[in-house]
């Protein structure tokens, strides 16, 4: 089977871990990796403009699919047949020239995908962005995030609405409908408010939210009456459309000052963090229920007092590691994590998302507030301090705008799946919450995210990607109802201009016997490794680490017994197919990645590194899982090479790139020519071209890529090696012996880690041994 799957990812934003489906249970479940798909919801495709027009949908009352190419229809009777529920549907009145050379867009086998502008759902409000800004940071980082913020007033559409909350012992609510003088309400930092009292407090109520504006069915979207702000209370005094209230927002980021409470030498600042997302969550979910809108926090510590505390005042008392979590020991752990998992919700319900950006050297309490980003499909950018172009590059980059001017973001997604009857949806692993609708297409197995067919995300990007999760539940030996199986996404959003949108993907697979090598053939070794990374990463949280490798090891056996050549007992006669040979790579990497390793890395880091994999799509992904590499030397161009420490040698040049690190790796003699000032001799202009050449490729890199990559320089020897060093196979090693190649110039890397061979050496054996 000869597929480009790029190419059908590039159509519908979709890979599937098998692109032939096994015709039973027992067959399924022999093929160890589930049948499964990354899907990027609204992958970019200049051919797509979104259509101006209603979908057609299935009248079946617990139905409810789209009208797609794979429908059969009868362009005589004007009828079509649902593949999902299999009842026949009279076709719109508009669709009466329909013939088999007239078709709509939607029954165009190259429209699997197709998005269409909702003109009869009423424009309700542009999008709403409420910053909260900790103000207990150093003048120099507290004057580097309000430059930062005062830039990013004018990256905002001008009708968005716009809201400031600041925060540090007390937290204050900025009022922006009041021009005269600075007013805010304050909120004490120690204590917890329910929803109902911060309401109270801020003056909110039913009676001065926003009033809707009447459309006129008659009207394009573009022309409708817009939202009416209130002119007194309400929502209207702390969220203003940007174009009224710009001066007086950048007067008052302008005149912030660092939090005057004075902090002793021995004692942590007072962070209520907790409450001001209390307050901010409060003060969205009452006046803009499932409206689009952005609650972005920026902080530079841990939250030390009130609700959400992650760590005590005192210096003395650390904050928590990774081993204090294993055993037990964190004194407000469970009861802060808890306090953000219950805000979570609540803003995902009212579909509202939580971007984190976090400038401190130190832990500042993301693996609590996970759940607050994780749950809503939001932001989280980890840097050492709100003065790096990490955090400003990609910040800034979250505002990124098309060629028509709206923003690269939607708003309150919903996406609904819907499968033919073999196949059955297992669960959802990425950032969202269960949209708890469970019908016929949701079968028993859960991974991630189960028991529903519909999921919510606040915030919605082209590069979101869901890893999504099925089975097949066909008894054995009973043929499938269809040749086929099939799936349809259904994504519903708030576009950036106020328009709803539906964008719908529509895919069939067929289906094969068990043992038909078609079912091999078909398989997409890239995907596959992607999505048992996210299980393995979602089993991460909840199980013990050597339980998690065991499991993947288990299932990698397995996978190889089942579709690898061998001799029984024979390891020398083992061989994987072309479309297999990678996997044993990635799965070999991924053990060893910080995915799953927490050695090394705080819990922020940990909880930071696994919400972007789960946030990214195939090719991203395995950058993560295995870093690229390559060589660049004076003889030849650049190449790919190996990551493997073979691949270090003296006179080259290395770009490594993790995704979350690009570093550029000199070699001991390239280093030493360059110190020596060779480059800026006329007879060595072809060493200038092999020193500029990488970095120019480091550019490219960094310029496309949300959060924003750390740059490394450095060379052989340097302490900053050990970020490649940390990443390359290690075939010459320290505790292992020397293992393949290896030679003179060979970096020896001290590690007690087996090398990519030791691990295939024992894969085979084991695999043709034929335990697990």
């Amino acid at each position: 089977m000869d597929v480009n799957y790029e190419d059908v990812e590039d159509q519908d934003g979709i890979r599937l871990s098998w692109n032939v489906w096994p015709s039973s249970r027992l067959e399924a479940t022999r093929t160890v990796v589930p049948i499964a798909c990354v899907h990027t919801p609204l992958k970019p495709r200049e051919d797509l403009p979104p259509v101006l027009y209603e979908p057609v949908t299935c009248r079946s009352g617990t139905c409810r699919s789209i009208l797609n190419p794979h429908c059969q229809v009868d362009v005589r009777a004007k009828l079509w047949i649902c593949p999902f529920c299999l009842s026949r549907n009279p076709l719109p009145p508009h669709y009466k020239d329909i013939s088999q050379t007239n078709l709509p867009a939607e029954l165009l086998p190259k429209y699997s995908t197709i998005e269409y502008t909702l003109v009869s759902t009423p424009v309700r409000v542009p999008p709403i962005f409420l910053y909260v800004v900790d103000t207990c940071l150093d003048p120099e980082d507290l004057k580097a995030l309000k430059e930062v913020l005062i830039l990013s007033l004018s990256l905002i559409p001008p009708n968005a609405l716009v809201g400031l909350v600041t925060y540090g012992t007390m937290t204050q609510v900025h009022e922006l409908g009041y021009s005269e003088c600075a007013k805010s309400y304050v909120f004490r930092g120690t204590k917890e408010y329910a929803p109902a009292r911060i309401q109270e407090m801020l003056g909110l109520n039913q009676l001065q939210r926003p009033q809707q504006p009447v459309m006129n069915p008659n009207l394009p979207p573009g022309q409708q009456p817009q939202l009416q702000q209130p002119s007194g209370g309400g929502a209207a005094r702390f969220l203003q459309p940007i174009s009224a209230c710009e001066f007086q927002l950048s007067l008052i980021l302008e005149s912030l000052q660092r939090d005057p409470w004075s902090v002793a030498a021995d004692r942590r600042a007072q962070r209520c963090t907790g409450v001001a997302m209390s307050v901010a969550v409060g003060l969205l979910e009452t006046t803009f229920a499932n409206t689009g809108g952005r609650i972005m926090l920026f902080t530079g510590g841990p939250a030390t007092e009130g609700p959400g505390m992650v760590v005590g005042q005192e210096l003395r008392e650390p904050i928590r590691s990774h081993h204090d979590i294993d055993r037990d020991g964190v004194k407000h752990f469970k009861r802060a994590t808890k306090f953000y998992e219950s805000l979570a919700r609540r803003a995902a319900t009212a579909g509202h998302a939580i971007d984190i950006y976090a400038g401190c050297l130190d832990q500042v309490g993301l693996l609590e507030m996970k759940s607050l980003t994780n749950y809503t499909n939001g932001y989280m950018v980890l840097a050492d301090s709100f003065t790096m172009g990490i955090f400003r590059q990609s910040f800034q980059s979250t505002f990124d705008k098309d060629e028509d001017g709206n923003l690269l973001m939607g708003f309150n997604a919903t996406l609904d799946v819907q499968t033919t009857k073999e196949i059955k949806i297992s669960g959802l692993i990425g950032h969202a919450i269960s949209g708890m609708k469970k019908n016929a297409s949701v079968g028993e197995t859960e991974i991630g995210i189960g028991q529903t067919s519909q999921w919510r995300q606040a915030s919605i990007t082209p590069k979101t990607s869901n890893g999504i999760y099925f089975e097949v539940v066909t008894a054995s030996g009973q043929p499938p109802s269809q040749q086929r199986g099939m799936i349809q996404f259904i994504t519903h959003y708030q576009h950036s201009s106020g328009q709803y949108r539906l964008r719908v993907t529509t895919l069939a697979r067929n289906f094969a016997e068990g043992g038909s090598p078609a079912i091999a053939a078909s398989f997409d070794q890239e995907a596959a490794a992607v999505l048992m990374a996210r299980i393995a990463v979602f089993k991460a949280e909840i199980d013990d680490s050597p339980d998690v490798l065991r499991w993947l090891d288990r299932m990698l056996i397995r996978l190889c017994q089942k579709f690898a050549e061998y001799r029984k007992e024979d390891p020398t006669s083992f061989r994987l197919s072309p479309n297999f040979s990678i996997y044993p790579q990635f799965m070999f990497h991924l053990r060893r990645s910080q995915f799953l390793q927490v050695f090394n890395n705080s819990p922020d880091e940990t909880a930071f590194y696994r919400h972007v994999l789960n946030a990214e799509d195939v090719n991203n992904s395995l950058i993560m899982i295995q870093p690229t590499l390559m060589s660049y030397s004076l003889d030849n161009e650049p190449v790919p090479t190996l990551l493997d420490s073979v691949s270090i040698k003296d006179d080259v040049i290395l770009l490594l790139d993790t995704f979350f690190h690009i570093l550029i790796w000199h070699g001991a003699t390239v280093a030493q020519w360059r110190k020596a000032g060779y480059q800026d001799q006329e007879d060595y202009s072809h060493f200038k071209a092999q020193l500029e050449k990488p970095r120019e490729d480091a550019m490219d890199l960094l310029t496309d890529r949300h959060p924003a990559p750390r740059f490394v320089n450095c060379d052989a020897g340097g302490s900053q090696a050990r970020f490649l060093l940390a990443k390359i196979n290690p075939t010459s090693n320290f505790g292992g012996g020397s293992y393949g190649a290896g030679g003179s110039t060979d970096a020896v890397v001290l590690t007690d880690d087996v090398s990519l061979q030791v691990f295939m050496e024992h894969l085979r054996k084991l695999a043709v041994s034929g335990t697990n």
